[in-house]
């Protein structure tokens, strides 16, 4: 039996065929794609759909486990876009109202079967055993408006939750995007002709799993800043591309080695301005190289200023007589953002005004309010990175430090201060402990770090309150539990695991035993403020909400123009 590994680019139209049979082993994670990773696959496909009419979208590398001529398929890497893109194609199905194109588009979906070769119809995609049967009964059968009227309660699994979400949201973008049927039947098209994935396959477990850490662990193989740095050095005459090299390796020194590549795809979007579509190095040479084509002037002009900026935001290090302690104070809170995407608004302006603490600190206050609002508010990177430009553009022509695209707009405000008013529990954990933690970090004036390797949010009045407890006493009426819960008045930052039978203690009982820690006081303020409380009533979390929520209008200026 043959061991080799074998790569080849095929179009989608070859990948959903009957060439492949996949099934997703059951070691496998769950199909784990938000609605976000889902809609940005579908903004970047319809974006190249629209502006490239003859180019080939490439939409990465599959992993299988495949005897050769024999289409059943092991995915070991790819699941999640093998799966979104079935989805999408399901969702493409359905809308379509011509019957031969239908049929087409189904296959894609559903291997028909062919009596005399012995092959079956069923699902050209099974997913994990635990979510094969829901995945083919709606998804796979068209079933999306039955997939609509589910009720999330009755959901499995997060996996399933995914995957009903992701259906509906994919099917809104269809409609919304192609009202007419011949358009989105060229769109589907593209999408079967013009999109391609690499499979690479295997016979072997063992060398499949070899080729997924080849893939997902780079180690010291080249990277794109290897690649720049050669096509610039290829420029400089020879007697000077010793100290060329030397600057380039000191600044890669202080970055390391990640992240120097990282700060090039920040240069490259300062530049460009935009959300890339192709690889970094093709990029940068259009955006960047083409406008700074000498050497030395990259180096000197460009690598040099942009890197020291990205060290000062990205390890807050900002060094000056005033306001530095304020100002690295806000670049942590930067960082525990989980996108880096507000980084090159920071290193361009940092480069350009950085000499200027005072100016500084009141742009980095507002940038951190625009990331920490852009983040909370659940804004996708399409979405971030469409606001971020406005700042970039108006950075690079500025001749004054104050910028006034970083502020919020009225409406941006009033979305903000919606959701911190809102059910906060409901929010991804990442977005929900940003905003619990900057809200303690606010009532100790900001200066606090968090630092605490567990960190869990708990609900002073329990999600579920059982009969005859004082909970029920102190709060009778269902609709009013149900209104306060998941707010942010109700909600505690802990450093300890969250103890499920603890939970439902009585509020007396949970101060002592639970809020309080070992020692009977707690590490956020939040926390000891509950303590503090002698009960917890409808009263007492109506006037805290109201103090909160008037406590981030304040500290963040939310209040007018911002």
């Amino acid at each position: 039996m043959s061991k080799n590994i074998t790569g080849a680019e095929y179009a989608l139209s070859k990948i959903f065929s009957s060439d492949f049979d996949y099934e997703i082993p059951p070691y496998q994670r769950p199909y784990a794609w938000t609605t976000e990773q889902a809609g940005e696959l579908f903004d970047d496909l319809y974006d190249f759909y629209r502006h490239e009419a003859e180019e080939s979208y490439f939409l990465g590398s599959i992993v299988l486990i495949k005897q050769e001529n024999k289409p059943h398929s092991q995915v070991i890497d790819g699941q999640q876009r093998l799966t979104t893109l079935t989805i999408l194609i399901a969702a493409l199905t359905s809308l379509i109202e011509d019957k031969d194109a239908k049929a087409e588009c189904f296959s894609y979906i559903q291997e028909p079967g062919k009596k005399l070769q012995r092959i079956p119809s069923k699902p050209r995609l099974a997913l994990r055993q635990r979510d094969r049967e829901f995945f083919a009964s709606t998804v796979q059968a068209l079933k999306f408006d039955a997939l609509a009227e589910l009720d999330v309660a009755t959901l499995a699994n997060e996996s399933q939750l995914n995957i009903r979400h992701n259906a509906l949201l994919l099917r809104d973008k269809l409609s919304r995007q192609f009202s007419d049927e011949n358009a989105l039947i060229d769109f589907g098209v593209f999408l079967m002709t013009r999109c391609f994935l690499v499979a690479v396959t295997t016979p072997s477990q063992q060398s499949a799993f070899r080729v997924f850490s080849v893939l997902n662990n780079r180690g010291l193989d080249l990277l794109t800043s290897d690649l720049i740095k050669a096509d610039a050095i290829g420029k400089i005459p020879e007697s000077q591309r010793e100290a060329f090299n030397d600057k380039w390796e000191e600044i890669e020194v202080e970055t390391g080695r990640d992240g120097f590549n990282d700060l090039l795809t920040y240069v490259r979007m300062i530049y460009a301005k935009s959300k890339a579509k192709r690889a970094l190095l093709e990029e940068f040479r259009e955006h960047v190289l083409s406008k700074v084509s000498q050497p030395e002037a990259l180096i000197n002009g460009v690598i040099t200023p942009y890197a020291d900026a990205f060290l000062v935001a990205r390890d807050s290090a900002y060094q000056s007589t005033n306001n530095a302690g304020d100002i690295n104070q806000i670049f942590y809170w930067l960082n525990r953002i989980d996108n880096s995407d507000w980084l090159p608004v920071a290193i361009q302006y940092l480069a350009k005004f950085g000499n200027d603490s005072d100016a500084v600190l009141d742009f980095v206050f507002r940038l951190e309010r625009l990331a920490a609002k852009l983040h909370i508010c659940a804004a996708n990177i399409n979405e971030r990175i469409e606001r971020y430009a406005q700042v970039l553009f108006e950075i690079e022509t500025a001749v004054s430090p104050d910028i006034a695209s970083v502020n919020l707009t009225d409406d941006e405000c009033r979305a903000f201060v919606s959701v911190i008013d809102g059910n906060v529990y409901h929010l991804t954990a990442r977005r929900r402990n940003y905003l619990i933690l900057r809200v303690d970090s606010f009532l100790v004036d900001g200066a606090a770090k968090y630092d605490h390797s567990v960190l869990t949010i708990e609900h002073v009045l329990p999600q579920t309150v059982e009969v005859g407890s004082q909970w029920e006493l102190d709060w009778p009426e269902s609709e009013t539990r149900e209104v306060w819960t998941h707010r942010l008045s109700n909600l505690m930052p802990l450093t300890q695991r969250r103890n499920s039978s603890a939970s439902n203690f009585d509020f007396e009982r949970k101060k002592t035993a639970y809020f309080g820690g070992r020692s009977g006081v707690s590490s956020y303020v939040l926390t000891t403020q509950v303590l503090r409380e002698p009960v917890w009533t409808p009263e007492v979390l109506e006037k805290r909400q109201a103090n909160l929520v008037a406590l981030c209008k304040e500290r963040w200026k939310l209040d007018v123009s911002c």
